[in-house]
């Protein structure tokens, strides 16, 4: 079960990393928002991703092997950047009406080699 609620909270995470980090240019098109100064902009940048850390600090704690978890350190940092590109690519096509493209596809399963092989050998 500790693969599977460390999995959970990193996607969760990763949701609330990507809508800190690339959401405020989506709610540009607000403009009340676009009107707020850059220094406004990080604050809500910061405060949504509170949440990410108070969703990523248990999840890595969980999952990792050091504190009885499943996942070396290596491989919960590999799962981590896998979920992070999958979350935000499936941000970007509903957010940002984006195209996934041929390169997008090899980009992918170049992750995917990377999660064989982090996991693959021990």
């Amino acid at each position: 079960m500790n693969s599977f609620y460390t999995i959970l909270l990193l996607v969760a995470s990763n949701v609330f990393m990507t809508l800190a980090w690339y959401g405020h240019l989506k709610m540009a098109e607000f403009s009340w928002f676009k009107a707020l100064p850059l220094i406004g902009v990080i604050a809500i940048s910061w405060g949504i991703a509170f949440f990410e850390y108070c969703l990523q600090v248990p999840a890595n704690r969980i999952g990792f092997e050091g504190n009885g978890g499943p996942f070396s350190l290596m491989q919960l940092k590999i799962l981590q950047e896998v979920i992070t590109l999958v979350v935000f690519v499936v941000f970007s096509i509903i957010a940002f009406h984006m195209q996934v493209k041929w390169n997008h596809i090899v980009a992918a399963l170049c992750l995917v080699a990377a999660v064989y092989f982090v996991f693959g050998f021990k």
